[in-house]
């Protein structure tokens, strides 16, 4: 939360040029608050380990959240329990109607499909397309952050070739942006994927801002200029052991993975993982909510924009 202070208080430029969010007697006087609304689009096939990575990073803030958890029609599931679906999900249909102050779109694993040929496709178009009128801040993540960009800014999405998974190290751009506050100069994130969007291709479109990247996983963090899209090709969201069951899962079928990078002591899979990323991904969630949704949500959700 900010720290409130007199409007005139000398110390207030001081605080504001050194990244620290202050609020003045003025603004918190007139500031109205209420719950925020969230709802989470989970495309991920282990629905209840998403929730609970999610819900663990979005309650460690001492803002008050209402979540909902929205599922695609044109899929079926297969990995849960239908009733577990029927229980906590709901539909497009049900919330096209509806205001929120945040959505986040999560990864999927169907990199290496054409996003076309991706069977709920025109319906994630759909609800892309939706959140522009009826959501203040989108966060999408890993190939939920490549659908975003392409559909919203046509930015195509490249094969790498050999799996890309580990903890990688990563450079902040734009320190100065709140989404960083509190930040080192470099963070670790995990990365489980097989396709990459071109740092060239986010810098030749002017509403983008490139604001994290990695000289190993190249594009890590991008947003709008409007501050109304976030998109993180990474997943900070990981619990310890995410990657572990990812490698041993892959490994089971037969597929080509080399070991995580710089995640197993030693790379020695025999080994427990090091969590090195927790701190940074939960600082990053929480400024997503303070600062670009809670912050600038319209108190009248119903005044939003199309971004």
């Amino acid at each position: 939360m900010p720290i409130k202070i007199p409007d005139q208080l000398p110390s207030k430029n001081v605080l504001e040029g050194e990244n620290i969010f202050v609020m003045t007697e003025y603004r918190a006087i007139h500031q109205d608050i209420r719950p925020l609304r969230l709802l989470i689009l989970n495309l991920m096939p282990t629905k209840i380990v998403t929730e609970t990575q999610l819900l663990r990073k979005l309650s460690n803030t001492p803002l008050q959240i209402e979540v909902e958890f929205l599922q695609t029609i044109s899929h079926e599931s297969k990995n849960v329990d239908p009733r577990h679906l029927a229980s906590f999900y709901t539909s497009f249909d049900k919330v096209r109607d509806h205001q929120y102050d945040g959505m986040i779109i999560t990864g999927a694993p169907v990199e290496n499909l054409e996003f076309e040929d991706v069977d709920y496709w025109s319906e994630l178009c759909e609800i892309m397309e939706w959140s522009s009128r009826n959501v203040h801040s989108t966060l999408h993540i890993c190939w939920g952050a490549q659908a975003g960009l392409f559909y919203h800014y046509g930015v195509t999405k490249h094969p790498l070739g050999p799996k890309l998974s580990g903890v990688f190290d990563h450079t902040v751009l734009m320190p100065q942006s709140p989404l960083f506050r509190g930040f080192d100069d470099s963070f670790l994130m995990p990365h489980s994927r097989y396709t990459c969007v071109f740092e060239d291709d986010i810098l030749a479109i002017p509403e983008l801002e490139l604001v994290a990247v990695s000289d190993d996983a190249g594009v890590c963090i991008v947003k709008s200029s409007d501050n109304r899209r976030i998109f993180i090709t990474g997943h900070p969201e990981y619990d310890a052991e995410t990657l572990a069951l990812e490698y041993f899962r892959d490994v089971k079928k037969g597929l080509p993975v080399g070991v995580p990078k710089n995640y197993f002591p030693n790379d020695d899979p025999e080994t427990t993982p090091i969590v090195s990323w927790r701190a940074h991904a939960q600082l990053l969630y929480s400024n997503w909510l303070n600062y670009y949704v809670y912050q600038s949500t319209p108190y009248d959700i119903s005044t939003i924009v199309d971004g």
